[in-house]
């Protein structure tokens, strides 16, 4: 059995923590709140999840919802507008994932830890704090911190593309939006210059819902938040913004409503990768998890499928370890095999927000060929197999075996 401590109660520490407990391991997790806290809470993030990453889940025993949560099976991607003259759109199925509100999620799985045998400790963490922690523990692993602890975690200037965000983020719940005619997935529509519409389906605390990420430009026409000041003007916000620049599903938002008022979030990411080893003033190491280390702009939908990823190669890196010491060697070689299991998740995002002109062409022959669209799509779940995708000739040189 190993001590092992944990900061943050998110997808990344609360999964690996269940997963430490589960095998007799004595974890503790330190969150700045309570479950019902969460569960009352505002929404954290649109968390689409592929189907590699819900088998993880499964695996981890934390998949409660297989039997409420309106399955994700298609992946509809469009691009283009009528009056540019160019509209590119393409459908495919795509193995099954699902999106649950993390106000259910994570107070379950809080739960489910202390029922493990797991150790919750409510209160904000500070540098003194870490300190004291890690010289109880064996290993102390942070999925979550700011002020004196963020900065920790020094930016890698080497591997983070961008120092300021991309796009300015609409996130909202709703019910009553129409569904579409052949099955429930993720649907991507890109208004070039303008930003993007991404909806699928999801499960939120009042039932079945539709989750709505608005990716406005920064300066664009969409960038346009400043003057939202309550969920009604949120709401007009969204629904104006869709009939503007997404005109084509603009009937499918015809008799919606908010989820509740606190379904909402809009706000800016810097998408960053940041160096996951961390020394305290004593000179003891702490490692970095989760968005301590990858930080993606949700446009893609990375952030809790990476978290899935790396906690079963963190759960399975501890015990492969045994009684040896978690000592530099061993942190050294963890955090390689995470940045080997994520840099492509940044890859992706990145190509995505910067849409070099081989990715329409890409788009273009996922319309054609429907081996590419079912590989394309199945590629947001595994973005290893994607690499392709992020160099203009590696995807001429794919378009060309299709065709």
């Amino acid at each position: 059995m190993r001590t092992i401590t944990i900061i943050g109660a998110g997808h990344a520490g609360l999964q690996l923590g269940c997963g430490l407990a589960r095998a007799g391991h004595d974890v503790t997790i330190v969150s700045n709140r309570t479950a019902d806290q969460i569960e009352g809470g505002r929404i954290l993030s649109s968390q689409s999840m592929y189907s590699p990453a819900v088998d993880i889940e499964r695996e981890f025993g934390l998949a409660f919802w297989d039997e409420t949560c309106p399955p994700l099976t298609g992946f509809h991607a469009h691009a283009g507008t009528l009056q540019a003259g160019l509209m590119v759109e393409f459908h495919t199925r795509m193995g099954p994932g699902q999106s649950v509100d993390q106000r259910l999620k994570m107070p379950r799985w809080m739960r489910t830890f202390e029922q493990l045998g797991g150790k919750v400790e409510i209160r904000e963490t500070d540098l003194s704090d870490l300190e004291r922690l890690a010289a109880s523990s064996e290993l102390v692993l942070v999925a979550a911190g700011k002020g004196e602890i963020s900065q920790l975690f020094e930016r890698d200037s080497q591997r983070s593309v961008h120092e300021k965000p991309q796009r300015t983020i609409a996130l909202t719940y709703l019910h009553g939006m129409t569904p579409r005619s052949d099955c429930g997935g993720i649907n991507i529509h890109v208004h070039p210059g303008v930003g993007e519409l991404i909806h699928f389906p999801a499960l939120t605390l009042t039932g079945p819902c539709d989750i709505v990420n608005l990716e406005a430009v920064i300066g664009g026409p969409m960038d346009d938040w400043n003057d939202v000041s309550n969920p009604a003007d949120h709401l007009e916000k969204t629904l104006q913004q869709i009939r503007s620049h997404f005109p084509w599903e603009a009937h499918r938002f015809e008799n919606v409503r908010l989820t509740d008022e606190l379904g909402i979030l809009a706000g800016r990411v810097t998408p960053t990768i940041r160096k996951p080893i961390g020394t305290l003033p004593s000179g003891r190491s702490v490692l970095g998890i989760g968005d301590v280390f990858v930080l993606n702009d949700p446009a893609t939908g990375q952030g809790s499928n990476n978290a899935s990823r790396t906690s079963k190669i963190l759960f399975d890196a501890i015990q492969a370890r045994g009684r040896e010491p978690f000592d530099a060697s061993w942190i050294r070689s963890t955090v390689d095999a995470v940045w080997e299991a994520t840099r492509c998740s940044a890859s992706l995002t990145n190509t995505v927000l910067s849409r070099p002109p081989h990715a329409l062409k890409v788009m273009t022959a996922c319309s054609k060929h429907p081996r590419l669209a079912r590989e394309f799509a199945d590629g947001f779940g595994d973005p290893s197999s994607m690499t392709w995708f992020f160099d203009p000739l590696a995807a001429e040189q794919k378009i060309e075996s299709y065709a």
